[in-house]
């Protein structure tokens, strides 16, 4: 470490800080960045969070798991990562109750997700489809409209997943959607 207040502050950060383990380990590699940190510099940084009682499938142990290689600000990169990796828990966990027919968990799911990252095209892709598959098209025309509007491949997507049971439309639903300027 650079200084000798390194370690207090990164004590300091973990035990005032809330939420889960992982929230609470990157508030306390930020903590002692700014108290000097590393004597070396920085340029990587990674976190690893298992499971506390292991299943023996290292897929299911392993909850958190990113590494920041080569980056100029890697604790800031690390921070962004996991956010990512929350948001992509919550699109997980509304699909998963999409299975469970608990459509309106679903669609709160989704929204915490697109909150997390509102220029994400894809969680609001997913969302839309996942409105159509639950008969709410009226509802999701409007997602599917900023989406192509910002990227046109989706539009090209779209009827691609008709075939492969992934969106659940009739003819004239398909045509609304892609038809949408």
């Amino acid at each position: 470490m650079l200084n000798d207040q390194v370690w207090p502050a990164m004590a300091k950060a973990f035990e005032s800080s809330n939420g889960p383990l992982a929230e609470r380990l990157v508030a306390t590699l930020q903590a002692a960045q700014r108290a000097g940190g590393d004597i070396r510099g920085k340029q990587s940084a990674a976190l690893l969070v298992v499971r506390g009682k292991p299943t023996g499938n290292i897929w299911e142990d392993r909850l958190v798991d990113i590494q920041i290689a080569d980056h100029a600000q890697p604790l800031n990169e690390l921070e962004r990562i996991l956010k990512v990796f929350r948001a992509y828990e919550h699109m997980n966990n509304g699909d998963l109750a999409i299975e469970k027919e608990d459509y309106q968990g679903a669609m709160q799911e989704y929204g915490m997700a697109e909150q997390m990252f509102p220029e994400n095209l894809e969680m609001k892709y997913w969302h839309a489809i996942s409105l159509v598959n639950i008969g709410k098209l009226k509802e999701a025309l409007p997602l599917f409209r900023q989406i192509f509007a910002a990227d046109e491949n989706w539009r090209i997507l779209t009827p691609r997943l008709v075939g492969v049971g992934l969106l659940n439309v009739n003819n004239e639903e398909l045509d609304q959607i892609i038809s949408l300027k």
